[in-house]
């Protein structure tokens, strides 16, 4: 009998792992994606396959079994705390983190062995480089400021940073390390690229509430948008603290020289 290490599950957290360039917490719980009550009325906290904290990103492996009736996974014949079968039980919890991980401001992903190379029985063949061009497609994001974002945390992750909650919610990226704090605001593609680098040194700016010798700014641009933002003077992004990071289409980042 196979272990959960040697799984299609943790096979694909795997490449998942890879394509983001970040560790996932396997088998993770938060504290408001809970259970039905049993008897005694206690809740337990449902796990996720996995949770990639840096990126806000939780992806759910689901085999044949969560879409298709089996017997043998089912148990149609015992009743579970939800008063249903195994099977009916599984269905609705996957449910309710369909509904409650987005709810939560985390992005879900749902992966199926038909997304990846699969025989007919649902079983991986473990084509690791398809496998891998599937999920890259997979794990995109839906825009290409998202791209941009998802590229710069990776980056941020290299070098050491860890991503947390913006103060601001309105801003895109913010990190720590150590007793540097970093504010980062992203622009994707855009046909207005003047336009969007100005508004993006606005957003900048109101961001500017901390007196922290510690604190830098970071603009974020793909490489068509270096020059835009390239046009406010050196001197005065010294003095503002804003550090220019380019994004290439290949998602390589680099921090522009000031």
């Amino acid at each position: 009998m196979g272990t959960r290490d040697d799984s299609d599950e943790a096979y694909v957290v795997g490449l998942c792992n890879q394509v983001l360039g970040e560790t996932a917490l396997t088998q993770h719980k938060f504290d408001w994606l809970l259970g039905d009550p049993g008897t005694s009325g206690r809740q337990v906290r449902l796990p996720v396959d996995a949770y990639w904290p840096g990126h806000q990103l939780v992806v759910e492996y689901r085999e044949l079994q969560h879409d298709q009736a089996m017997p043998h996974f089912d148990k149609p014949d015992r009743m579970t705390v939800s008063g249903v079968h195994r099977g009916e039980q599984r269905a609705l919890y996957d449910a309710r983190r369909d509904t409650e991980i987005p709810a939560h401001g985390l992005r879900l992903v749902v992966i199926r062995p038909a997304d990846l190379d699969a025989d007919g029985r649902g079983r991986l063949r473990r084509n690791e480089q398809a496998d891998r061009a599937a999920l890259h497609k997979l794990l995109a994001r839906d825009s290409d400021e998202d791209r941009v974002i998802d590229a710069f945390r990776t980056w941020l992750l290299a070098e050491g940073w860890t991503p947390v909650d913006p103060t601001d919610r309105w801003t895109d990226v913010e990190a720590v390390r150590g007793e540097d704090r970093l504010i980062g605001e992203a622009k994707g593609r855009t046909s207005e690229k003047g336009i969007d680098a100005d508004i993006a040194y606005g957003q900048l700016l109101r961001r500017m509430t901390s007196h922290a010798p510690h604190t830098r700014y970071a603009l974020v641009v793909p490489s068509a948008s270096v020059k835009a933002v390239e046009r406010v003077p050196t001197h005065v992004r010294r003095l503002l603290r804003i550090d220019l990071y380019e994004v290439t289409d290949g998602n390589t980042v680099y921090q522009l020289p000031t």
